[in-house]
């Protein structure tokens, strides 16, 4: 596989560790960076995440594939711009929502140099100094409407994908916004309101760090996520969110009625009936 020079936007979490899989797995021949941050992006290059940082116009002219990791708001404003800059390039974007990136581009004249992706990985921590090695090895991408993109910039981007250690999927745009709202979206809410509930019922800070076990940590890990990057994914996806969310409600409320009514086998059925996920999680 033929090395290319690769412009990454958006140089944090997930752009900075992508950034460092493209240079272990040699598939660059030049890694420039390009962020909004000026902090972020110097920070970048003392890393050595990338080579060099170049404002976006000289990164794509200057690059043969551009990778976008930018927040989804950003993503739906900027990429019909970048699709305007570019000529042979592949742009690949790693969002975590695809519903309204593919209809802001779908009539764009270069819209098969862009190929729709979402690596499923994340932490809670943001910026380059968040940027991790072998990220994204065995986890799973999305490829959405894999045929609105040109053949040779989906091959590429597949090869990349799998040389980093990914299972590639995929799947229309719509039903990864479905699916993604069930299995990631939602936790985060989740995750955020279990925090806010911990924090207005316990006031004193000590109590909830000395008290806390490794479940409760591993419950509300993800309320430490960047809410520059959740409020634009939760306003995107918002019939899905909203969705799965009323269901959620509902099967909290089941609880409480079993508690409120001491009803154990009620309440014993409810959990039993979460232990079945054994059968896909092990």
């Amino acid at each position: 596989m033929k090395r290319k020079k690769i412009a990454v936007v958006g140089v944090g979490l997930i752009g900075g560790s992508m950034a460092i899989q493209l240079h272990e797995k040699k598939l660059s021949s030049g890694l420039i960076g390009v962020d909004a941050s000026a902090a972020h992006a110097q920070q970048a290059l003392e890393m050595e995440l990338v080579d060099e940082v170049l404002p976006l116009e000289q990164a794509i002219a200057a690059s043969e594939v551009v990778i976008l990791a930018v927040p989804v708001d950003q993503l739906v404003q900027q990429l019909p711009a970048i699709l305007d800059l570019v000529k042979d390039q592949i742009v690949i974007d790693l969002g975590s929502t695809k519903s309204q990136l593919v209809e802001a581009v779908k009539d764009h004249p270069r819209r098969g140099r862009y190929v729709a992706t979402h690596p499923m990985w994340g932490t809670e921590y943001s910026g380059p100094a968040a940027a991790m090695r072998g990220a994204f090895e065995k986890k799973a991408v999305i490829i959405c409407n894999a045929s609105d993109s040109d053949a040779d910039a989906l091959e590429w981007t597949r090869a990349m994908f799998e040389k980093i250690g990914m299972r590639i999927l995929e799947m229309g745009a719509a039903a990864h916004d479905l699916h993604a709202a069930y299995v990631s979206h939602i936790s985060h809410i989740t995750s955020f309101a279990l925090a806010n509930t911990v924090l207005q019922k316990e006031k004193e800070d000590n109590a909830i760090f000395e008290l806390a076990s490794a479940g409760f940590e591993s419950t509300v890990r993800l309320a430490k996520s960047n809410p520059a990057m959740w409020v634009p994914i939760f306003l995107q996806n918002k019939e899905n969110v909203l969705d799965v969310l009323k269901e959620h409600i509902a099967q909290l409320q089941r609880f409480k009625e079993s508690i409120e009514k001491d009803d154990d086998r009620y309440l014993l059925k409810l959990i039993e009936d979460a232990n079945k996920i054994r059968r896909i999680i092990k």
